[in-house]
């Protein structure tokens, strides 16, 4: 037995010790070797990047710092979402101008998203004039740069627009529209405002006070739409028991309007109407030009993007699945809803990550109309008075980065949602 085991062990292969040589000719470490050579070179590339830097701003007599945003700015903002005056901080109007990016990529968004639906959907239309109508629209638009599109819905609403005093008079050249609630002039559009009798006050967040009864809404929202959706899911897990759905129609209803109207009755909301006060409106909400051109022009132009990326999400879909839905009865539309649309998310929703994105930094193209983004304060005015070109860059550069990754994070985690699930 005792010779036999010294045989087995005198069989098996002695273990090779590590040597450098297998950093390069061991699979195992060649892939490591390769990692850790290049990011050393990132880095010795990134530090004499930073001292290449610090020594030209030395030569000038500079130095890097971010104190700037601590003065006052100087300068007027003239769509302002939250408070701010002249003899602010440039770090409050940074915040003003990155709050208009982040109303204006919103706005387009949803826009483009409802525009390139439709536009989509109803491109593979039977009808042959819809059809070429849609297939008009797409190519016309998407064919034309965006700067274009932005100047002349910009000059439409400053050249084609009354002025506010074809509004005055007893024999007035221009009406208020929708029951005298909506004023479009050369100077923007004026809306209703929604505004609270019994007014929660703000909350002080850092350089923010938002308003503690919006903040509410924001809530109540998000939890009407979390009840609805659990309600949903119900419904789906009776009717995968016992074959009949039940009706969730009025529920949903009552989930997703009764808590808002409720907080709406028990705060006293109330429209604030603009009206028309010596040579100008006054009350409810200005949207100004700049703005306006800039929600048409972003949403419209990627709108057709959206629209070709919707097409190509249906037509990815087999017929097949169409044919059997006519075949268990489904309607047209309902068949377009239920069936081929949320099969499409799958394909739609890559390429409709990247037309937001697109949108939200084309939003930097309001400088051409005036509109007071954050490249217009951060990266325009704020950069020019302080000659703070590096910090300011750095800074505008970073905050877009982090939006995009924000919007592209969200959507991938939705897009894992839809995708179908392999078994």
């Amino acid at each position: 037995m005792s010779t036999t085991t010294e045989q087995r062990v005198s069989t098996t292969p002695p273990k090779k010790g590590f040597t450098l040589s297998m950093l390069l000719y061991d699979q195992r470490y060649r892939s490591i070797t390769i990692q850790v050579f290049f990011l050393f070179l990132l880095m010795l590339g990134a530090a004499w990047l930073i001292d290449n830097t610090v020594n030209n701003l030395r030569a000038q007599g500079k130095d890097f710092s971010f104190a700037f945003l601590g003065n006052p700015a100087g300068y007027d903002i003239s769509q302002r979402p939250i408070e701010y005056n002249s003899q602010m901080t440039h770090g409050r109007a940074a915040l003003v101008g990155l709050l208009n990016t982040l109303i204006l990529a919103v706005m387009a968004c949803v826009l483009a998203t409802v525009l390139g639906v439709i536009a989509g959907v109803l491109r593979l239309s039977n009808n042959w004039i819809v059809g070429r109508l849609m297939t008009v629209y797409v190519e016309v638009f998407r064919n034309i740069p965006t700067l274009l599109w932005i100047l002349i819905f910009g000059a439409i609403m400053t050249e084609a627009m009354p002025a506010p005093s074809a509004f005055r008079g007893d024999d007035p050249a221009s009406s208020m529209l929708f029951n005298d609630a909506v004023a479009v002039t050369n100077r923007g559009v004026y809306v209703p405002a929604i505004m609270f009798a019994r007014d929660l006050g703000t909350l002080t967040i850092g350089p923010v006070s938002p308003s503690i009864s919006w903040i509410l809404v924001i809530f109540i929202v998000a939890g009407s739409i979390w009840a609805n959706k659990l309600l949903i899911n119900h419904a789906t897990r009776v009717q995968n028991a016992t074959g009949v759905r039940p009706k969730t129609w009025w529920k949903s209803i009552l989930i997703l309007v009764g808590p808002l109207a409720l907080y709406f009755f028990l705060l006293g909301a109330h429209l604030d109407y603009p009206e028309l006060t010596g040579f100008n409106f006054s009350g409810g909400t200005h949207l100004r030009n700049s703005l306006i051109a800039m929600w048409l022009g972003l949403g419209i132009y990627t709108g057709a993007f959206v629209a070709e990326n919707v097409r190509s999400g249906i037509l990815a879909i087999s017929r097949g699945q169409t044919e059997a839905a006519f075949a268990l009865g489904l309607q047209p539309g309902k068949t377009m809803r239920l069936i081929i649309l949320p099969q499409a998310l799958r394909v739609i929703i890559p390429p409709l990550i990247s037309q937001y994105l697109n949108i939200t930094k084309n939003t930097s193209l309001g400088l051409a109309v005036g509109y007071m983004d954050l490249r217009s304060t951060l990266g325009g005015i704020t950069i020019n008075q302080t000659g703070r070109e590096l910090e300011g860059m750095m800074l505008m550069m970073l905050i877009y980065l982090a939006i995009s990754l924000t919007i592209s994070g969200g959507m991938n985690v939705y897009n894992s949602r839809v995708k179908l699930k392999e078994r």
